[in-house]
């Protein structure tokens, strides 16, 4: 399909999806595929190329193929059955964690001691994480595939002097892996893609690597709702990286991977309700952020007195407390960041205004959030609630822009 052709196929199966009663998260279920899949489907950015597909997504519909897509044959050949699918999403990612991606090198059908590419690894690595914090899921699928089978093999097959690293940037593509599914609420597979991150890390040999997986592992755990575990697996973090802190002296690395297990137990006491707790971290993570001085991007967490700011905006609207989520907001200059945090602090600055009852401000932010990074206003919980809150104030009165934003993101009452 060309573009014209994927937008326009798009807005049928919205059409019919519609006509079911179905929201975008239902059809999706029915399928077996995930809503975000589905939305690029509709928005025509997904191109549906097999016709097997064609067909589940034409039953979970209740239509024939033809109803479909006219143009369909009606029977199945075995090459139209085989065709691949251009990648999009994370279904793909998916795929590549279930199971184990190097069972031929385990069981000794590979010779040992070859050499891996390390700078064309170490690139590859890089640009998945670029992909990662621009929210570009689609190229980062069709990278995934075929990079992590390639280190799982090279970091047991390769000459005993490159597997430490070989391990390490496995270790970094699992979690960029993780951050992905997190991002687009699929916290099962997030908690899978962490915790291969912090094994790879451990054969690394780099132990701050491992508490940065364990961070990865604690967004899973919040997304899961699971914040007894997130707040374990976040304090045992914390204690060892203060123990090793006291042993080795505060290195920017050991700073960065402290305050940002600090904001994440921000943010799982802020969840409990524990106003006292979250500030208390918020506070400890500020205090990291004073000593480490600048912004800085060890180990992708983007920590730095900054995005620490942007955590203290989510935390206080998780607390209900707009006004001061505005009040910080509004001095954050976060251009320096990724497209992501800056839409991050967006959303909650939308968050906050809707809070306050000040729609057309909400509104503008979501927007602004949305141009920055799509899918994460698209796919991500408290936007697309946000999004459905804004319209039920509104009513009749909902602007034409709103309802845009609510038909775009599936996020209708």
């Amino acid at each position: 399909m060309n573009p014209e052709e994927r937008r326009a196929f798009g807005a049928r199966v919205a059409d019919l999806r519609k006509q079911r009663g179905f929201n975008q998260a239902e059809l999706a279920a029915e399928i077996g595929r995930t809503a975000s899949w589905l939305s690029q489907v509709e928005r025509g950015i997904q191109p549906v190329n097999r016709l097997d597909v064609l067909r589940l997504l034409a039953d979970g519909l209740g239509v024939s193929l033809q109803a479909l897509s006219p143009d369909a044959p009606a029977q199945l050949s075995a090459h139209q059955l085989k065709a691949p699918e251009e990648p999009n999403d994370l279904d793909e990612a998916r795929l590549v964690i279930s199971g184990h991606p190097a069972l031929d090198v385990l069981l000794g059908d590979c010779t040992t001691g070859v050499p891996a590419n390390l700078p064309e690894l170490r690139a590859a690595v890089d640009r998945l994480w670029e992909l990662t914090h621009a929210n570009r899921y689609a190229e980062m699928s069709t990278a995934l595939g075929p990079l992590v089978p390639r280190l799982e093999r090279a970091a047991r097959t390769a000459p005993a002097e490159q597997r430490p690293e070989l391990w390490l940037l496995l270790s970094r593509t699992y979690q960029a892996l993780a951050a992905a599914f997190v991002r687009q609420d699929e916290a099962d597979a997030a908690w899978v893609a962490a915790d291969r991150a912090i094994h790879s890390a451990e054969q690394s040999g780099q132990p701050l690597h491992v508490c940065a997986g364990v961070f990865r592992l604690c967004q899973a755990f919040v997304r899961l709702k699971h914040l007894d575990q997130a707040e374990h697996a976040a304090t045992t973090a914390v204690n060892a990286v203060r123990q090793h802190t006291e042993d080795t002296g505060h290195t920017p690395e050991a700073l960065s991977v402290l305050g940002s297990l600090h904001l994440s137990l921000a943010l799982v006491h802020a969840r409990a309700g524990d106003r006292t707790r979250a500030r208390d971290e918020i506070g400890r993570a500020r205090d990291a952020a004073r000593r480490l001085g600048d912004d800085r991007n060890d180990f992708n967490l983007e920590f730095g007195p900054t995005n620490v700011e942007i955590q203290a905006v989510s935390i206080a609207v998780e607390l209900g407390d707009a006004g001061e989520a505005l009040d910080t907001g509004r001095d954050i200059d976060a251009a320096g960041l990724s497209p992501e945090r800056q839409a991050r602090l967006l959303m909650d600055m939308g968050r906050a205004y809707a809070q306050r009852r000040q729609s057309g401000e909400a509104v503008d932010c979501l927007l602004h959030a949305e141009r920055l990074a799509p899918e994460l206003v698209h796919t991500h919980v408290a936007a697309r609630n946000v999004i459905r809150e804004l319209l039920l104030v509104a009513g009749k009165a909902a602007s034409p822009e709103l309802k845009a934003l609510a038909e775009r993101a599936d996020a209708k009452p």
